[in-house]
């Protein structure tokens, strides 16, 4: 078993198959992709050590995405709640309302720089495809994005967003129509015309590529988050907890990469679906999912009993995703994180009390996260701390939140 090395960030902890861990990973795809991104792959590694291309990524990560995103602490929270003392990395307050924008920057600079004039990506909430549609507008891009019909209608005011800001959308009615079923389908375009398009995957899955340059992207929060911590505290507190939601992986390997060599307690937390049926959910790495190939990387992955991806359910569109990234499923197998799986009503709760307790509307998918917190800190010391991750804001989620709570808007 190949172990986690200090010092080096995770992205960069693949061999050079693009394996992490010889297990997880690598790049399961056509013969017509393998120059594409090996070119992709060149480009990425040499634009890191520009410094024209670094000097406007950071530019733009300041001036158009708005960071550093705040870091404070939930006050209310922690005293409702008792035990330990809560705080938030706040990345919905970035333009955009989330930490997408990160990576669909990234991409579209990769892009311009590589004279590709059109990017493709897949969205679920709605999130990674408005962070593409806006980046794309910002560097001169045209934007194809492809959305599950379940999720064009359930998020359906970041679909309509997607489009003021210009961008194609492509409804994908095959399937279960939900984020995997986009992913899938925006690869397939990608194939068809990867001599002139640039494939920017909305999150940490698919072939190694873009696995690690989603999780470079959104290494920024970390980044930042370690500098905050230190500001606030004077040094990284012991008894520390980060807890993030987890889909296809992206916010939470972003929160936590920086902050992997501190010793801290990494917990991710999964969709569990809803309460009355323990067997639908979201979960590959709380529930045991075997390993198995989704978009093009090794990783767990939800099957059925014919080794078919199994379908999920989620109360939140953007993790509704059988799989996760290959470096989760390496920091499971390496037992670094922990995951749970929190119910679709317990996350609805745990909005709920945030949105009262601290004016902070969290989407359904950091509330996921939230949904722990308020588990754990009552049962843990006043000087034990818990960082969560803010990933989103709920505005998104207006619809799906009124008609689960039985309100009419």
């Amino acid at each position: 078993m190949i172990k986690i090395k200090k010092g080096i960030p995770l992205y960069d902890q693949c061999d050079e198959n693009g394996y992490w861990g010889k297990v997880f990973g690598s790049s399961y795809i056509p013969e017509t992709l393998f120059q594409p991104l090996e070119d992709l792959s060149n480009a990425f590694e040499k634009l890191r050590k520009n410094k024209k291309f670094l000097k406007e990524r950071d530019e733009m990560y300041a001036k158009f995405i708005g960071r550093p995103t705040p870091f404070l602490k939930l006050n209310n929270l922690s005293k409702h709640l008792g035990g330990a003392q809560i705080y938030a990395k706040h990345e919905a307050m970035a333009n955009s309302q989330s930490h997408k924008l990160n990576n669909a920057l990234l991409h579209c600079l990769i892009a311009k720089y590589t004279n590709k004039k059109v990017v493709v990506g897949d969205t679920g909430a709605g999130m990674a495809g408005s962070g593409l549609a806006m980046a794309a507008a910002a560097t001169g891009l045209k934007a194809i994005i492809f959305q599950g019909e379940k999720d064009y209608l359930r998020q359906a005011p970041n679909s309509m967003r997607m489009r003021l800001l210009g961008a194609e959308i492509n409804v994908v009615k095959s399937g279960s129509r939900q984020l995997v079923d986009a992913v899938s389908e925006s690869i397939r375009y990608f194939v068809a015309n990867c001599d002139k398009v640039h494939l920017a995957v909305g999150s940490s899955v698919g072939p190694s590529i873009y696995t690690r340059i989603c999780a470079y992207a959104q290494s920024v929060i970390s980044k930042e988050l370690k500098k905050q911590i230190q500001e606030e505290f004077g040094r990284i507190p012991k008894n520390l907890s980060l807890v993030a939601a987890v889909g296809g992986g992206s916010s939470s390997l972003g929160f936590w990469m920086h902050m992997i060599d501190s010793g801290c307690k990494l917990i991710g937390c999964e969709a569990g679906g809803p309460k009355k049926f323990r067997n639908k959910h979201a979960a590959p790495l709380t529930y045991g999912s075997k390993l198995g190939i989704l978009h093009g990387a090794a990783q767990y992955v939800m099957q059925d009993k014919n080794f078919q991806i199994a379908d999920t359910e989620s109360v939140s569109a953007g993790l509704d995703y059988p799989g996760c990234s290959a470096i989760h499923s390496w920091l499971k197998q390496q037992k670094r994180a922990t995951y749970v799986a929190p119910s679709d009503e317990e996350t609805l709760e745990a909005f709920k009390l945030c949105s009262r307790l601290e004016g902070i509307q969290a989407s359904l998918e950091p509330s996921h996260a939230l949904a722990h917190v308020c588990k754990i800190a009552p049962k843990m010391k006043k000087t034990d701390k818990i960082i969560t991750l803010i990933c989103g804001n709920a505005m998104k989620d207006f619809g799906i939140i009124a008609e689960k709570l039985g309100v009419k808007i």
